[in-house]
């Protein structure tokens, strides 16, 4: 495996709140995208940051994650938090990732689409993908997690719409219980992989890896950058972040 080099350490910003943080927002959302699939079986909606192809990075960074020896992608568990319409998990299986793979949102529509997409891909008995209703920040796990935890937690703009939740409280309090409950997920050694269109490399490493955590940074998949006024950016980032050790609350969580 390769050995993670930490980035730059960096302060956390506030976002300002937005309907993108409610989940009245999402549960609007996939209503209109289950009226169109019903209509329209092959409409699937909307592939989560599809105007950067963050689906085919983490793809790729999951690639050469599991050359590195990371995982098996025969048997690893995945966890999609905030699934939407389980696009991602489908990809998986069409890369043929063969272990359990579980997609989770708060959304009950963002459920019943992801369900209703899985029975028109008619996928194979045993090679089917598990949907459930979970809002991570105010209950505990269901059965879907199992004991163990999972190989691979992914998280494709969850934590940017936590980020954006309207606050009665301190944000930081929100983005910590995020952090201890993905924390939980993650088998020792596996992995959460986080894509946000909304932090950078450094600030999302502020958030997720502080030192009192147990998550570090491991590697950051790969965007075109563009330049603007003279400095180099890109408008999305995925980062892996590798679980360093079990403690008792994780013990207490799955």
């Amino acid at each position: 495996m390769s050995t993670p080099s930490p980035p730059a350490e960096g302060n956390p910003r506030l976002l300002d709140p937005s309907e993108l943080g409610t989940k009245d927002y999402w549960n609007k959302a996939y209503t209109r995208e289950l009226s169109n699939h019903a209509t329209a079986p092959d409409d699937e909606g909307t592939i989560w940051f599809d105007e950067s192809n963050a689906e085919d990075a983490v793809c790729r960074l999951l690639d050469r994650l599991e050359e590195e020896g990371h995982f098996e992608r025969a048997t690893a568990r995945v966890l999609d938090l905030g699934t939407g319409n389980g696009h991602m998990l489908f990809t998986l299986r069409e890369e043929e990732w063969e272990g359990e793979l579980v997609g989770v949102d708060y959304s009950a529509t963002s459920v019943e689409l992801a369900r209703r997409i899985e029975e028109a891909r008619q996928l194979d008995d045993g090679m089917g993908v598990r949907f459930e209703e979970w809002d991570m920040l105010v209950q505990p796990p269901g059965d879907w997690c199992g004991r163990g935890g999972f190989d691979v937690v992914l998280d494709k703009g969850t934590f940017d719409a936590i980020s954006l939740m309207p606050r009665e409280a301190d944000e930081v309090a929100v983005s910590d219980v995020y952090r201890r409950t993905a924390e939980g997920l993650v088998k020792t050694d596996g992995l959460l992989v986080v894509t946000s269109c909304n932090w950078t490399k450094v600030e999302l490493c502020g958030w997720l890896a502080p030192e009192e955590g147990n998550l570090e940074f491991l590697q950051e998949a790969k965007y075109p950058s563009f330049k603007f006024g003279g400095r180099t950016g890109q408008s999305v980032v995925t980062i892996a972040f590798r679980k360093k050790s079990a403690t008792l609350e994780d013990h207490e969580l799955i």
